[in-house]
């Protein structure tokens, strides 16, 4: 099969194609980036082929997807920072919206039928009351940033092209996700980055923290693109799926657990 995955380059979307690549090696794989897209998470993979491609341009995907007539896609393709959200909404919306429109539009106009499965966020459901939880897929949309309304933007999107055309769409909405090459800006990371700093002294001993009450649940990007993988084989296209880890932990206990791995003989002052 002909697979391909957008936002190749990213934190998700690399440990995708390393997971096919190590378990599913007969089908080949393709990927689309941003002409400027650093290919640091993707420089290790020999067995790839890679077009440059702006989801924002419909040509340019009609051009890329006849050659490559996909017989999956994996959608992971997004700006997805919260923060920049709030200083770039309508590029945000722009980027995840219509780019996912574009994709959508593309299939429709090629006449291919691939799989698709559409990556959405758990940012979609905003503040959650306690009755509330567990959250499952019903409970209600409540976005609270740019961010989050461009994912509630692609997440309808890829239902309604379900519904009006009959594309065969699946959509998840991710809840906290960490692992190898997450960017230092996601919380795990940023504090792991000053822990390593601490401990090779290059950073004095003090920690800088938000807040640490805030509870997630946290799972590891190697469980969740083999979660994309099964369910682009094994689940019913127009459906939604949350896709998260078991246990909920406050921020505070992932950073004791940092802590506990750390070489450090002095004091680390929190801040």
């Amino acid at each position: 099969m002909n697979l391909l995955i957008t936002g190749i380059t990213g934190f998700v979307g690399s440990h995708l194609a390393d997971y096919i690549l190590q378990n599913h090696p007969d089908n080949e794989l393709y990927g689309i980036k941003r002409w400027r897209s650093p290919l640091d998470n993707i420089n290790h993979i020999k067995k790839l082929k890679l077009y440059d491609c702006d989801l924002r341009d419909l040509s340019s995907l009609i051009t890329v997807f006849g050659k490559i007539k996909p017989d999956i896609i994996f959608h992971l393709a997004a700006q997805s920072f919260v923060s920049t959200s709030y200083t770039a909404p309508a590029d945000t919306i722009d980027t995840n919206v219509v780019g996912t429109v574009n994709l959508l539009e593309t299939v429709r106009i090629l006449k291919i039928n691939p799989i698709i499965h559409i990556c959405s966020s758990s940012e979609v459901y905003g503040q959650v009351s306690e009755k509330d939880v567990p959250i499952k897929e019903s409970c209600p949309l409540r976005p609270v940033s740019p961010y989050a309304v461009s994912k509630v933007g692609e997440d309808m999107a890829g239902l309604m092209y379900y519904e009006a055309y009959g594309l065969k769409t699946i959509r998840t909405r991710m809840f906290t996700h960490t692992g190898p090459r997450r960017g230092r800006v996601f919380v795990v990371s940023f504090f792991a980055k000053q822990l390593a700093q601490i401990e090779k002294k290059i950073q004095e001993p003090v920690l800088r923290v938000g807040n640490l009450d805030s509870v997630r649940t946290f799972c590891d990007v190697r469980d969740a693109v083999r979660a994309y993988w099964i369910l682009v084989h094994k689940c019913k296209p127009g459906e939604v799926y949350n896709v998260g880890g078991t246990v909920t932990k406050t921020i505070r206990e992932m950073l004791d657990m940092l802590l506990s791995h750390l070489n450090f003989p002095g004091k680390i002052q929190i801040k």
